[in-house]
């Protein structure tokens, strides 16, 4: 089980999309991994992680795990917006 920590960037971007469904997705996801079913993820180097959810664009969640107790969620973003995504988190991780 993990606890789940978001940053305020984060819960603008989820408060932004469109359609509750989608919202709904991302935060059942995020329900998952909290009880230890982290599901398709990929470490992307230097403690980040990456969690596929594979319903609209392809929606990503990046994510640092701080221990087994805490995974900190720095950003969102679909599959158009990836490159970008990757450079932000990474650099949210280094100042978490």
């Amino acid at each position: 089980m993990y606890d789940i920590e978001t940053t305020g960037e984060f819960d603008n971007w989820l408060e932004n999309i469109r359609g509750s469904k989608t919202r709904m997705v991302i935060v059942k996801r995020i329900r998952s991994m909290s009880q230890g079913s982290l599901g398709e993820t990929r470490s992307l180097k230097g403690g980040l992680f990456k969690a596929k959810i594979r319903y609209g664009p392809g929606f990503r969640l990046y994510f640092v795990n701080r221990g087994v107790k805490i995974i900190v969620l720095p950003c969102g973003g679909d599959k158009s917006t990836q490159e970008q995504d990757i450079k932000n988190a990474r650099k949210m991780a280094k100042e978490i």
